[in-house]
């Protein structure tokens, strides 16, 4: 696997070499994806590339990267969670809501009693990441 330099003091960076445990439930030489922390929906999942780019827009390829990661771990979450739709965001910038410098995307399973934009922004407390954890990563 090709080693990446991380930034300093960046939050995915560090779960990235394992400085910070996380939930992960996908990875390969170019991404990784974890369970969110505060998640919006059951499921909600991130989608980092192991190489430090502050958003989407800081480097051409960056996306192309992490693409196959997205696909899969996306139609993981669609199977092993039993979603009816999912949710794939990605925010560039302070003013976008971007609140961790490293790209990412956000990958949000939705579920038909819950349809639609309206309320997808708001943390989910209830959630139980051992339970969702463990639903995504059974064979």
């Amino acid at each position: 696997m090709k080693r990446y330099i991380a930034a300093m003091d960046c939050l995915f960076c560090a779960i990235i070499a394992g400085d910070i445990p996380s939930r992960r439930v996908y990875e390969d030489d170019h991404a990784v994806a974890f369970l969110d922390i505060s998640p919006w929906k059951r499921g909600h999942t991130l989608v980092v590339p192991r190489r430090h780019v502050d958003d989407v827009l800081a480097a051409n390829e960056a996306l192309t990267e992490i693409a196959p990661a997205i696909g899969a771990t996306a139609r993981r979450l669609m199977e092993k969670l039993k979603a009816d739709g999912l949710n794939l965001i990605s925010s560039a910038g302070a003013v976008a809501g971007q609140e961790v410098f490293h790209l990412h995307v956000h990958l949000v399973p939705r579920y038909t009693d819950d349809a639609g934009l309206r309320g997808v922004f708001q943390r989910d407390d209830s959630i139980d990441l051992d339970e969702v954890f463990a639903a995504i990563s059974r064979s």
